[in-house]
């Protein structure tokens, strides 16, 4: 089983909490994020929290609230997925993260993400663990290449262009 609660060098990556919905709802008004994210107000973070914590309990992983240790400041999410909607192949799992713009050029998503596929390795047999963006965040996937993930591919999903890495066992 994938742990509820893990720490990194930096991070606190925890299970979430009441108090996240306002500083997660924050991060998804940053025109940073909405350069290539869909928006979600205050009641669709509130129902991702949500879907976040029903993933831990259904699958044993979900994304975690990604906590600076030092400040105790919630800097974003970082985890992992299941995706029951994927069209190329059935519930596969993904790594991704979303991070405050504050918080960027400091390798967060990477020490976080890097968490998750240890994770991914040591507790899920899935053979493939993907990381999904739209094809022009070249931040994400900077971070995808950083973390061992090959580009496999473009595909349409949930209305939008994507561009999907890999890494396989």
């Amino acid at each position: 089983m994938i742990p509820s609660e893990l720490r990194t060098e930096r991070l606190l990556l925890r299970e979430w909490r009441d108090d996240d919905v306002e500083p997660l709802a924050e991060i998804y008004t940053q025109p940073e994020f909405l350069e290539h994210m869909p928006p979600l107000d205050l009641e669709g973070t509130r129902a991702q929290i949500a879907r976040f914590v029903n993933g831990w309990r259904d699958d044993g992983f979900s994304h975690w609230a990604a906590v600076d240790r030092r400040s105790g400041v919630l800097v974003g999410r970082i985890g992992l997925l299941r995706h029951r909607d994927w069209p190329l192949s059935e519930e596969p799992v993904e790594a991704g993260w979303a991070l405050h713009r504050d918080w960027w050029g400091r390798g967060l998503a990477t020490e976080g993400g890097r968490a998750a596929i240890d994770c991914w390795r040591e507790h899920l047999d899935e053979p493939q663990l993907l990381s999904i963006t739209p094809p022009g965040n070249v931040r994400s996937r900077a971070v995808m290449e950083r973390l061992g993930f090959t580009p496999r591919g473009q595909v349409f999903w949930r209305g939008h262009d994507h561009v999907w890495y890999a890494i396989d066992r």
